[in-house]
């Protein structure tokens, strides 16, 4: 039965070179036998299809005659006997490589060759620090220990004794890549990878340190003094470079960052740079005009008294005493019924009912 390339490949019989590369890609990716739900016979099939509709003088052939060539359909398949592939040579001439390229990535990881690798850095880490809110105010040196990779003081980070120097790999004979080979059913691919065992250097160390196996580090503690300036708010992040876990082999040692969490206040309540406080007055404080005792966060102690005329209920500031110099302390007044009146008391209350 004759096969309808058009219809494999899912495009229209006028559909142009660059919609059927699309559509391949497509159907390459997806039945790749190296992919799980690959199947082998439909990427041979879509692969078939591909060569002859992106080939202007087979697609003209097959157009005409529903055949690519006389011998296309009895023995001419450049796919057939794929069962061995040993020796197996495929022209891909009519093929864009960069419709391969996808299908190589899956493969190989890459069609790039040997790249010499800088050495690992070390991890970046996060740290979490809990403070109140009067050492947020007024800042705060805190020690963090993290238990981390550390440089190796008998190498100093380096691994080895540079003093006793180098020999070539014998692994990759210096050149730092090693070639592999993989055979799919494409046929066989070669890329250069880079060698394990020199770590794409080339070189071996004489001499590697006994203490750090060679990586240039080890476990250990890293002791840190975090500045935590006037003036943090809670969930701010500070970043200390290089104070995580050491690279190896001399390699840049990680970032560490801090977060900052703020413990909740029993008397104030901070609003961005402002610090608000509720404070408890009796009836008396208000009628007689009484000085009212307030003591910031940072324990000054400073008067206020209501303005007559005024609601209650208005918010008192006092400027620069808040969280910095740039917030207000606001002073929300409680006033506190008493719970029992004398009758000299209530009397006198009554004779002045009207005025209020």
């Amino acid at each position: 039965m004759k096969k309808d390339y058009y219809d494999i490949l899912g495009v229209q019989k006028n559909a142009t070179e660059e919609e059927i590369k699309k559509a391949y890609r497509k159907l390459a990716h997806q039945y790749h036998p190296d992919k799980t739900g690959g199947n082998a016979d439909k990427f041979k099939e879509i692969s078939e299809a591909y060569q002859i509709l992106t080939d202007k003088e087979k697609r003209s052939r097959y157009d005409q005659f529903g055949s690519a060539s006389a011998d296309w359909q009895t023995g001419g398949n450049p796919f057939a006997g794929m069962g061995d592939m040993r020796g197996a040579n495929f022209d891909f001439s009519s093929f864009d490589m960069g419709d391969l390229s996808g299908i190589f990535e899956g493969i190989f990881g890459g069609m790039a060759g040997v790249t010499r690798p800088t050495q690992r850095k070390g991890s970046d880490m996060e740290a979490v620090v809990e403070i109140t809110l009067e050492k947020a105010v007024s800042g705060v040196k805190i020690p963090i220990i993290l238990k981390t990779f550390i440089s190796c003081d008998a190498c100093k980070g380096k691994g080895h004794d540079p003093k006793k120097g180098f020999t070539k790999c014998r692994t990759c004979g210096g050149s730092g890549g090693v070639k592999e080979t993989k055979r799919t059913i494409l046929g066989s691919f070669s890329r250069v990878s880079v060698c394990r065992d020199c770590d794409g250097v080339g070189e071996i160390p004489i001499s590697p340190c006994k203490e750090c196996g060679g990586k240039g580090r080890i476990k250990g503690e890293r002791k840190i003094e975090v500045d935590i300036h006037p003036g943090v708010i809670d969930g701010q992040i500070i970043k200390i470079k290089g104070m995580s876990e050491a690279g190896e082999k001399g390699a840049e040692t990680g970032d560490l960052y801090v977060r900052v969490r703020i413990l909740p206040h029993k008397i104030f309540v901070r609003h961005g740079d402002d610090l608000i406080i509720s404070k408890e007055i009796k009836f008396s404080d208000i009628i007689f005009n009484n000085p009212i005792k307030v003591q910031t966060i940072r324990g000054k102690e400073i008067q206020i008294s209501p303005t007559p005329g005024e609601s209650i209920r208005k918010e008192i500031k006092i400027k620069g005493e808040g969280v910095t110099s740039r917030g207000d302390l606001v002073v929300m007044l409680d006033l506190r019924i008493p719970k029992k009146i004398d009758p000299k008391t209530k009397k006198a209350l009554e004779d002045f009912k009207n005025e209020w």
